[in-house]
Formats: structure tokens, sequence, C-alpha cells
């Protein structure tokens, strides 16, 4: 780490430096940077029509929700069939989204219990190795209501660090960055970069010439990072109506909540990018909605309805939205293929994952939309298009056991499957 006046920042896997608490490796091994997995999740699925997959590898084709991805076809998977059983009961979006990453029964009557999501089991195995166990990041507010019986919360968060706590959920990107870079609040304006600039510059002299390159590079992206969060805290404008005042009535605080979805979307994919890249934390989630969620799109042209009434309709409007948010996917997966750790990029010693708790937003959970990007540090096949529809073991919970195997966590059984996925 570099550390300065209140502040350590977590630097990028470089091949000159010993991982913490590793052994020792040869400088030519350039495959053992860390792998990281990132779960990211949009509410409501997706349209009806249009979320599909044909064929095999570069040559995969695509429906036109997951046209952004068209890119990453080889290095993608795309897996058709699976579903959590106990998301059947309730058959609404709470019911559906409350055990998405653990498959655990869910109690109704406003009472919360669940089951721990594989993320967190994953970060209380091995969260002890960098600075965050894990990092939970959202683009709505949780919603504390009751719904049809079964408490909003279910449909506010997919990370639970135990069967009756989610886990705290960051929405606000300074205070996501915080949770990067500072050990605790600093007074005045000082930047993260100015608190530990000596320290940096004393390792530039230490590492080789390809790590400098790296480390400026690092240094560059969390200073724009830094620079695009203070400027979104002063936006005034208002997401998707026009109030009654044409402005805010009260002064904006210093670090805000981004009014601008695309914004705001952006800056939290970025924090996740950055975590990795960092290695501050090897486990993420970003909720880029809500189940049952309210967001509107008025820079789609799609300002009438908010996202779950929209759900309901198939309509070109509801294709645009879908795209929206692959094109979140696509973002974080081309920023990751960019950053390059030894022989592979941070994409290829990653895993990243989109689902929803509903295969569209007629509520049809019997199977689940699932596509990962990735290679999971050289132990996951790209280009596979995978189906397990009709067949009887096709638990949501064996891709959990597939995904934690790969991040060195090895349970014999995880919510209601027994054993991994082989094909992933």
């Amino acid at each position: 780490m570099l550390r300065g006046l209140g502040v350590s920042m977590a630097l990028p896997w470089l091949e000159s430096l010993q991982v913490w608490g590793d052994e020792p490796r040869p400088k030519t091994d350039g495959s053992q940077a860390p792998t990281r997995m990132a779960v990211l999740f949009s509410g409501c699925g997706y349209h009806k029509q249009e979320w599909w997959a044909k064929g095999q590898g570069s040559e995969m084709e695509l429906g036109k929700v997951l046209q952004p991805l068209n890119d990453f076809r080889d290095r993608m998977t795309f897996i058709r069939g699976l579903y959590n059983e106990q998301a059947l009961k309730g058959n609404i979006h709470s019911s559906q989204t409350g055990n998405l990453l653990s498959g655990a029964p869910l109690a109704s009557g406003g009472t919360i219990q669940t089951g721990t999501s594989m993320d967190q089991v994953v970060a209380q195995r091995i969260g002890h190795q960098t600075k965050l166990p894990s990092l939970v990041l959202g683009c709505e507010k949780a919603n504390p209501s009751v719904h049809k019986n079964y408490s909003m919360l279910y449909s506010s968060h997919i990370s639970w660090s135990s069967p009756s706590s989610p886990t705290p959920l960051e929405v606000y990107p300074a205070l996501a960055f915080d949770q990067l870079f500072t050990d605790k609040n600093q007074k005045g304006d000082k930047s993260v970069l100015d608190a530990v600039l000596a320290d940096a510059s004393d390792l530039r002299r230490s590492v080789s010439q390809l790590d400098k390159q790296k480390l400026d590079e690092y240094l560059n992206s969390v200073r724009e990072v830094e620079q695009r969060i203070e400027r979104a805290g002063k936006r005034g404008e208002l997401q998707g109506y026009r109030p009654t005042l044409t402005k805010p009535n009260i002064p904006r605080p210093q670090d805000g909540y981004p009014q601008d979805i695309v914004e705001h979307m952006k800056l939290m994919s970025d924090i996740l990018v950055l975590a990795f890249q960092t290695d501050t934390t090897r486990v993420c989630t970003l909720k880029l909605n809500n189940d049952h969620g309210t967001l509107r799109f008025p820079h789609l042209g799609v300002d009438y309805m908010i996202h779950h009434l929209l759900s309901h309709t198939d309509s070109e409007d509801w294709l645009k939205v879908n795209q929206f948010f692959l094109e979140q996917v696509a973002y974080i997966a081309r920023r990751m293929d960019a950053i390059q750790e030894g022989e592979r990029t941070l994409l290829d010693n990653s895993m990243l994952v989109l689902c929803s708790s509903m295969l569209n937003g007629h509520h049809d959970a019997t199977q689940l939309p699932v596509v990962m990007l990735g290679g999971g540090g050289g132990q996951i096949k790209g280009g596979q298009n995978l189906d397990y529809l009709g067949q009887e073991n096709r638990q949501m919970c064996r891709l959990y056991l597939s995904m934690m195997n790969k991040m060195g966590v090895r349970l014999d059984k995880f919510g209601d499957a027994k054993e991994p996925l082989m094909e992933i």
C-alpha cells in the first residue's frame, strides 16, 4: 500500500512486487494476479423476445438486449435455464430477489430471514487478504416498506452478510471512493493522491519500467474518478421528472447523490474497476437498480414510466432500457480488458456476472437470465452457450459453487446445490 496522513491506497498488481502474504514468484510468471468476482444486478428481467444467444464462440449470435456485448463473445458464457426453486413461492419481486445469491427460503410477513449470499461467503473466507473484504455498491436507495407480505428490503439487496442482515449498500460514489482510499475523514480539500504522493515517488524508483507506466496510469485514473465524483456531487438537475422548483431550495451537500443516472452508474462502474485494479477487494456486487425499482431514463427519451411499470410492456422503450443496462456491463468489461496484468488482462483474471431475479417483467422465474464475462484467472473457457433448461439439476446455486471454487472457497454444498456446474 501507499500511505499518507489518514490515507492508505492499495496498489495495482505489479510484476516487480510480491503480493502481500504470497510466496515470491518468478518475474516471468505473468499469470499469478488474483482472481476477482463481481456480480451485477438489474431488476425486473429483460425484454421477453430479445434475451437469447445462438451458436458458440466469436460467431455467437445475440439477441438485441445482449448486443452491447458483441465484442466479448469469445470471452462470454451465456447460461440458460438455471433457477431458484425457493423464488417461485411468492411470485412477486421481493420474494424473487431476496434469495437470488443464496437460494435460501424467505420469511414472509414483513420479517427478514433469508440466507448468507455467496459473495459474502467468499468475503468471509478470503476477505482478510485485502483491505476490504467486499465492496457492495448500488445506484438506487433501499426501500424498507412491505409489499404483498414480503419486505421490500429483499428487493433492495442482493448481498446478505447473514440470513437476517443485508450487507450495507453504498449508493454514494464519494463514500464508496472513501472506502477504497480513506482510513478516516480528512479536513480540508486535500486530495487522496496528494496525501500519498511522496510514498508513490519513492515506490517508482524501486519498480520496473513497465510497472512505472502502470503505476502512473493507475494514479491518473484515481485522480480522474476523484474529480468526476466532485463534479457529480455539485449537479443540480433532478432525474426523470420536472419538480415544482427549477433548482433545489437547500444547498446541495458537497458529497452528493448524483441525480444523473448515467453519471451515477459510470462512477460506480469506475469504482468497481478501480477496487479490483488496486486489489483493495476481490469481491464486489453492483446493483444497478432495485427490483420493483423507480428509476426513470430521460436520457433515452423514456421519461413517462418508472422502470418497474415499463418492464411489463415488452416495448421498444423497454428494449432501450435493457440495452442501457447491458452497456454498463460492456463498459466495465472494456475498462477491465484494457488493464494488463502480466500475460492476461484484469478481465481475463475476473468473473463478471450479470443476472436478474426473473427472466422478464412478467415475473417468470422458472429460468433466470445469466451472462458471464471473463476468464476467472484462466479457469473459464469463453465463447460458451450453455442450456440447462429441462435438466434435473439446474439450481442457480450450482453456478455459485463453481464461482466460489475458482475464488479458492470450496464447499460441499451451497443453498440447494450439492455439485458445481462442471462446464464453468
